[in-house]
């Protein structure tokens, strides 16, 4: 799992994760999001913030980002080795 930066969307204001952009390590895109209170329309669609996926400064340009690595279980001591 990665963990992005967040980022104040400057449409609707709310902290949205932003993902790297490909050469331009000074900037991020905005993952898609809903705005607050405007959820679907008339035909019950889900409509997205008008500030979903603008490409914005990146809050740690050049900082490398974390991914977490979950450790591989323990096999028990009786198991059987097959080489």
């Amino acid at each position: 799992m990665m963990k992005l930066p967040r980022v104040e969307c400057p449409r609707c204001s709310r902290e949205i994760a932003a993902g790297p952009v490909a050469g331009r390590l000074t900037k991020g895109r905005l993952w898609r999001h809903d705005a607050p209170g405007a959820r679907r329309d008339a035909d019950g669609v889900l409509l997205s913030c008008a500030g979903s996926l603008l490409i914005v400064d990146w809050p740690t340009p050049g900082e490398q980002l974390e991914i977490a690595i979950e450790p591989p279980e323990a096999e028990p001591d009786d198991a059987m080795a097959l080489f």
